[in-house]
């Protein structure tokens, strides 16, 4: 498995907090069948055009040095499209995905399909590959609005645990998948057990090993080798009993 998209860059932001806390998680990563990991730290757009903070470069160096068990570690940033991609920004190769046309972008929580659309095309007018992270953390996150960021050129990453969750963005989530629109899933590991394995497990457990192996594996291979994405055929998934009336209990939360 390969996650692209993690918080584990050591104290840079509000994820891992040192690099043995990151280590930790590392190998357990490692444990669980991940080869590779992108360390992916907030960035704005604004702020993107210089490209990696010197702060991240001595982080990369910590952590790059430690024992990983043998888990391969790759560059990038998760930016937060406060402002259109800047094309100095593009030329950035430490804040797109191991230096590949993708970069992984994020937005608010609130926001809307049509803000999301434009913003998306700019980054590839801009000639870069937006690669959306947690759609389904947006309110407007739709199966039809997803429709729309996948035509206009975007790839979507879904977050693992999300999948599994029995509240109203784990339905977005399967809804993608059901639909055939997510194009890899990541952990989002913020220097905790998130993982995703989840997603793996959750997958193959209900017969969608093959749509597994291309969420977790091939296709963030693909995003590494900076290929083209294959199609992933749609997957229905549907949780244990006793978390959808766990769900019923704590309410219909975003």
């Amino acid at each position: 498995m390969i996650d692209l998209h993690s918080h584990l860059l050591p104290a840079v932001d509000d994820g891992s907090r040192s690099v043995e806390q990151s280590v930790r998680v590392l190998r357990q990563f490692a444990e669980s069948g991940v080869t590779d990991v992108c360390l992916t730290p907030h960035l704005l757009a604004s702020q993107a055009s210089a490209g990696a903070p010197a702060a991240h470069d001595r982080a990369w160096e910590r952590l790059a040095a430690a024992d990983l068990a043998g888990v391969r570690l790759h560059r990038g940033a998760e930016v937060m499209l406060d402002r259109p991609l800047p094309p100095k920004a593009a030329a950035q190769p430490a804040i797109r995905i191991a230096g590949t046309r993708y970069i992984l972008v994020e937005f608010p929580r609130l926001i809307t399909a049509e803000t999301v659309t434009a913003a998306l095309r700019h980054v590839i007018a801009v000639g870069l590959i937006p690669l959306l992270a947690h759609p389904e953390r947006y309110s407007s996150c739709s199966v039809p609005a997803a429709q729309q960021w996948r035509s206009a050129g975007a790839r979507l990453q879904v977050d693992a645990t999300t999948l599994a969750s029995p509240r109203a963005r784990g339905e977005r989530a399967r809804a993608l998948v059901a639909a055939g629109l997510g194009d890899i899933v990541a952990g989002d590991n913020h220097g905790d057990d998130r993982s995703i394995a989840t997603a793996r497990d959750l997958l193959t457990s209900q017969g969608a090993g093959e749509q597994a192996e291309v969420l977790t594996a091939r296709n963030p291979r693909a995003v590494l080798e900076d290929r083209e994405l294959e199609p992933v055929a749609p997957a229905q998934l549907r949780l244990p009993l006793a978390s959808r009336l766990r769900r019923l209990f704590d309410g219909n939360e975003a």
